[in-house]
């Protein structure tokens, strides 16, 4: 059987899924950002973290991540507004040039989080794009992805 997007309806117009019968579950997903920063920017880091004229770059990121989590449903369209359980967000310096990140969102309700955490991820990213661009614009996003999902219909596991 073929799939069928979910956000189209029978009339070929965009549409957001009614979720009204749906029963709230627990839900949580986790989404992974690695970053190329080069030995350069890594080199800036003292206790896991660079602090610049516009802060602690870290600490800063995590905000700006917990926030996008937050505004999912203001950025992309067909997201529901979410009563978000718990995010965490975590910055690892994996080597001398790539930083990973990981976000966890948490809720309990009637649809999934996963483009809470990946826009979660993906802003944390930018965060630490903007707040060390002035070292050096060889900076590269490589990849955003969704690594586990639970809850709904059915779980995913990268």
């Amino acid at each position: 059987m073929k799939k069928k997007f979910s956000h189209i309806n029978k009339k070929n117009q965009p549409n957001m899924v009614n979720v009204g019968n749906k029963a709230v579950t627990k839900r949580k997903a986790i989404a992974k950002a690695t970053l190329f920063l080069g030995k350069e920017i890594v080199a800036n880091f003292t206790d896991n973290d660079i602090i610049t004229k516009k802060g602690p770059v870290f600490q800063t990121a995590i905000v700006a991540g917990i926030q996008a989590v937050k505004k999912t449903s203001d950025l992309i369209p067909m997201c529901h507004p979410l009563s978000i359980n718990g995010i965490s967000i975590n910055i690892d310096i994996v080597d001398q040039e790539h930083l990973e990140i990981l976000c966890t969102v948490d809720i309990e309700g009637k649809t999934g989080v996963e483009m809470e955490a990946l826009t979660g991820a993906t802003v944390t990213a930018l965060t630490i794009y903007d707040m060390c661009k002035s070292i050096s614009q060889k900076i590269i996003i490589k990849e955003v992805k969704l690594l586990e999902k639970k809850g709904g219909k059915s779980d995913y596991k990268s």
